[in-house]
């Protein structure tokens, strides 16, 4: 991935954080990496050098920043949205496949060789997939370090380590102390779980977010009592999350049965959340319509409610077709075992009973539910977007709104045009527009995100 020297130098000028995760800034003469905003650092330019990623920074020797924390920063916006193989690459090592199955288990998810792979990721991220790896592991461990009071040999393996050896050694090489020396802080775990903060780039509408999460809660799954909670289900177990919106950043509370679930329980919520998303790009280009002006204006930094789990999100998808939200909110609590919302093998296993619906639509529920199962539907993180839309379609009773807001959702596909959707066609007609479809390509590539618009807007437009 080519930087451009003069653009990055400009923006470390300034400070500016809304570059903080797109790249790495690193200083020759003190050896330490740094986020873009760091304030400890005005660097002459023959000192300057610029990485793609905190891994390729830690390749070439440098140790990260303990003022500015450069691996706490949001994470770049250009990967989050990608649907390429290097996108889909990283938000599997997020979700923590290399650490469960290896780089060859990471190969065989994505269908493509290891050297390829590796290749592909070094040429554009500075470092393969197991340096990627290694620096989230890196992360996860300072994380546990700072904020319990586990042992650091507890903590070496839930990060990912495979022996204290290598975790002190990574430790010392990213970071140029040893681990004890992180937890000179207080640790701010208590009897509510693991508190974290999860970054985010201003501007965030946090109000139409979490209005979003507590008007589609599902009772049994999520909780709207003080706080947005719910429980996820995750690769080593189960856990809980409670997350409320702070200055800057969302606050996450985390319980979890096996902390190795920190990374991917972390990756989720900040998926759920859209926090890694650059609201400046997005508004810019929807502003620019004088439709959807106003809407900018009174909602800025709009973001989609994703998910924790795509199959959950397909589920609902396909309970809440032709029904209110509320009815289809209630119809899914009856799928709700145990405090979980069931996995694929799990709505399987499902009476009759359960399914408060049409039988056809319950056939469409299993129908999916085998289809994953079996591998011809892929709803993970790392899925081929156009793939598994592509599949979803062949599956009876799926039709192009339903897998469109799949994609949306589940997916994160940063450019979906739900122009069957009844509520955004009436919306965009009352706002004078008469050819969505046409009107819509001025909002490329960012036409999800101006559906949120066009649903916060039917509330105002009736």
């Amino acid at each position: 991935m080519d930087l451009d020297f003069e653009q990055c130098y400009r923006t470390i000028e300034t400070r500016d954080a809304r570059f903080d995760g797109c790249f790495i800034l690193a200083v020759r003469t003190t050896g330490i990496y740094c986020r873009p905003s760091c304030p400890a650092v005005k660097p002459k330019r023959q000192n300057v050098s610029f990485y793609p990623s905190a891994a390729a920074a830690q390749r070439g020797g440098y140790r990260a920043c303990m003022r500015c924390r450069p691996d706490a920063s949001p994470g770049s916006p250009d990967w989050d949205v990608r649907a390429d193989l290097v996108g889909r690459a990283l938000r599997l090592i997020g979700d923590g496949v290399v650490d469960r199955d290896g780089v060859p288990g990471l190969a065989r998810r994505l269908g493509y060789t290891e050297r390829h792979l590796n290749r592909l990721l070094t040429t554009e991220l500075g470092a393969g997939p197991l340096a990627l790896a290694r620096a989230q592991r890196a992360r996860t461990a300072r994380t546990l370090i700072e904020n319990t009071d586990l042992g650091l040999g507890e903590i070496a393996f839930a990060a990912g380590f495979g022996s204290i050896r290598q975790f002190n050694d990574t430790i010392r090489e990213v970071y140029a102390v040893a681990p004890s020396h992180l937890r000179r802080d207080q640790r701010a775990s208590g009897p509510g779980g693991l508190r974290l903060k999860l970054p985010y780039r201003e501007p965030f509408d946090a109000k139409g977010m979490f209005d979003f999460l507590v008007g589609h809660a599902v009772a049994g799954v999520e909780s709207t009592e003080g706080t947005y909670s719910r429980s996820l289900r995750l690769p080593h177990g189960t856990g809980r999350v409670e997350l409320e919106p702070a200055d800057g950043h969302v606050l996450a509370t985390l319980t979890l049965a096996d902390l190795r679930d920190l990374a991917p329980a972390v990756a989720r919520c900040r998926r759920l959340l859209d926090l890694d998303a650059d609201p400046a790009a997005v508004d810019a280009v929807l502003a620019a319509d004088p439709v959807l002006a106003g809407s900018v204006r009174d909602n800025p930094g709009i973001r989609i409610p994703r998910a924790v789990d795509g199959f959950e999100v397909a589920v609902r998808a396909i309970v809440g077709q032709q029904i209110s939200v509320a009815a289809a909110c209630g119809v899914a609590a009856k799928l709700v075992r145990d405090g979980l919302f069931p996995d694929a093998p799990a709505l399987l296993e499902l009476p009759d009973e359960a399914f408060s619906m049409p039988v056809k639509r319950r056939e469409t529920l299993r129908a999916l539910a085998q289809a994953v199962v079996d591998g011809d539907v892929d709803l993970e993180p790392g899925a081929d977007r156009d793939a598994a839309e592509r599949a979803l379609l062949a599956i009876p009773g799926i039709g192009p709104w339903t897998a469109g807001y799949v994609a949306l959702r589940a997916l994160g596909a940063p450019d979906v045009l739900l122009d069957t959707d009844l509520v955004i066609r009436r919306t965009a007609e009352r706002l004078g527009i008469t050819d969505l479809p046409t009107h819509a390509e001025r909002w490329r590539p960012w036409r999800s995100y101006a559906m949120l618009h066009l649903w916060r807007l039917s509330w105002t437009t009736q």
